[in-house]
């Protein structure tokens, strides 16, 4: 039947879309409504999903395009700037969670090789899922962000060597060449990629980024080439696609490409996130719910543990190990294929691929939880985390600039703030909660900062306590009240510009000590009527002073 795949493929972009209302009406992430969408549509429940290889093929479409993204907000300076830390903890993270997984196993009765296998699933966390998680919260270039890219990628080529390793034993003895040949393949395509990128492409700006049309084009040639390239070499697919994004991310239309391609992405993403849930079984649960709740809280409480052990050891923040620890708190995908493949070679029994791949479900489950309420849960147990965390840190205001100006709303005027401190060449920082004014800000490379106003680990990533002025075209009067608050003990000294809606806002927030108060619809009255005593009521003159004003608006909004 021709349209078979279509019918399919309908239905279950419908039933995902019910689902997801479900999980936006309860506030509850997305990504769970996708998995709980691939259940229902698997062999599990309704059994819909029949064309797998099409499903595969779409999945890893949405792989790419998601870790070429990423890469492409991955400027090489910022993966220099947290190399030390994330190969240590990414490293140590990995030996330490194979042993305590490895000891787990054999005490459940596995053999050697497959509680090595159990181990080294155990330490791998969810690029794909983690990423996707920090690109929806804007927070892939916070420390933590940083970070936790850093490790995963130290977890993916330590993957794709347990690949060939697993590979090796199945066909009777490992054999350290293979691990050379690989090593060798890496540096083959690694440095002629460093050189096109860092060379040729910078040469060739206008004649990629003169047609919208072939920029779109050759983004996707690039990034799904480069793919292609690393797995046809023996790397993950995952990897190639975050290394394409990488190359890209110093050139100046890198936005513009992540920008047209986000439709795209969000779409097989999608897709995705159902083919991993289409292959979730529950078969069998009396007989393995123990290794499936060891096994859980190994990965959930005892790999972060590890995490946020090893970065506090290194000095860094108690929210900061935190919140990278809690991102990876889940098992990968690729653990999933990494048992399949062991079963398929006879290494593993099949029992044990059930059991990791209830441990998947249930620690994704909970991961995303973790990254999406990251803050509030940290707030909860911030008292008792100080244990992770040395007198000395390296803490995130040492590692960014002293801005000038920092401007929390963009929307409502804020460009024009940032229009001035461009003029004066003064440096300033954008904050703002708005993903569509964060894309925007993106576009025209306008430093920002993903977040609450209210919360105190991004005033102090801003180094907010060094701004010599704060301005909120916040609407908010608790927020600005907050804020004035909290300047007046850090930064006492600051000239604090904030918006109130009125008089008796205006007023309280001067008692707080704020330096202007904007009243935009006193301000606006305040200059129409000036204008009216200038030129009187001619409608000439008005339509003089519009044409004027709309020339602006078209300006600000261009």
């Amino acid at each position: 039947m021709p349209n078979s795949f279509f019918t399919e493929l309908s239905i279950v972009i419908a039933i995902a879309a019910v689902i997801s209302l479900i999980m936006r009406l309860i506030r509850q992430p997305l990504i769970i409504g996708y998995i709980l969408t691939g259940l229902i549509v698997g062999p599990a429940l309704l059994n819909i999903a029949h064309s797998q290889e099409t499903i595969e093929v779409f999945s890893s479409i949405g792989i790419s395009l998601l870790l070429f993204i990423i890469g492409l907000g991955l400027n090489p300076r910022v993966i220099r700037e947290v190399g030390k830390v994330t190969l240590i903890t990414g490293s140590l993270q990995i030996l330490f969670v194979t042993l305590i997984g490895f000891a787990a196993s054999r005490s459940f009765g596995f053999g050697k090789t497959e509680s090595i296998i159990v181990g080294l699933a155990l330490s791998f966390s969810s690029t794909i899922i983690i990423l996707k998680l920090l690109s929806d919260r804007k927070e892939q270039n916070r420390l933590y962000g940083k970070i936790t890219i850093g490790i995963l990628l130290i977890q993916d080529i330590v993957a794709a060597f347990a690949l060939v390793m697993a590979t090796s034993r199945s066909e009777g003895a490992f054999s350290a060449t293979q691990l050379l040949t690989l090593a060798s393949k890496g540096v083959l395509i690694g440095v002629p990629l460093y050189l096109i990128a860092t060379y040729i492409l910078p040469r060739m700006n206008k004649l990629v980024a003169g047609s919208q049309e072939f920029l779109f084009l050759f983004a996707i040639g690039w990034g799904f080439g480069i793919a292609a390239l690393f797995n046809y070499l023996g790397f993950s697919l995952e990897v190639g696609a975050l290394v394409a994004g990488v190359a890209l991310a110093t050139l100046p239309y890198a936005q513009e490409i992540a920008s047209r391609l986000r439709p795209l992405r969000d779409f097989f993403v999608v897709i995705f996130f159902i083919a991993l849930g289409t292959g979730l079984s529950f078969d069998n649960f009396g007989a393995v719910w123990l290794p499936v709740i060891v096994f859980s809280i190994i990965v959930i409480m005892v790999k972060p543990l590890i995490v946020m052990t090893i970065m506090g050891v290194l000095g860094y923040t108690r929210n900061t190990s935190f919140k990278t620890s809690g991102a990876l708190a889940q098992i990968s995908e690729f653990s999933l294929v990494f048992v399949i493949l062991g079963a398929n070679q006879g290494l593993l029994r099949n029992d044990i691929v059930n059991i990791i791949t209830i441990v998947a479900l249930i620690t994704i489950a909970t991961s995303s939880y973790a990254i999406t309420y990251s803050n509030q849960i940290y707030a909860l147990f911030e008292n008792q985390l100080v244990m992770f965390e040395r007198r000395k840190t390296h803490s995130e205001k040492e590692k960014i600039k002293v801005y000038d100006m920092v401007l929390f709303g963009y929307n409502k005027g804020g460009n024009e703030f940032i229009r001035t401190m461009d003029t004066m060449k003064k440096r300033s920082v954008v904050v703002d909660y708005d993903p569509e004014v964060i894309d925007i800000l993106e576009r025209k490379r306008i430093p920002y900062l993903y977040g609450d106003v209210t919360d105190l680990e991004l005033l102090e990533e801003v180094n907010i306590a060094n701004a010599k002025l704060v301005v909120s075209t916040v609407s908010d009067h608790a927020t600005n009240i907050f804020l004035s608050n909290y300047l007046e003990k850090v930064n006492p000294s600051v000239v604090f510009v904030c918006a109130a809606e009125t008089a008796e806002q205006a007023s309280e927030l001067y008692e707080q000590g704020s330096s202007y108060v904007m009243m935009p619809h006193y301000i606006g009255s305040q200059k129409i009527s000036t204008f009216i005593k200038n030129k009187g009521m001619s409608k000439t003159e008005f339509k003089k002073f519009r044409e004027k004003h709309l020339a602006y608006l078209q300006t600000h909004y261009s």
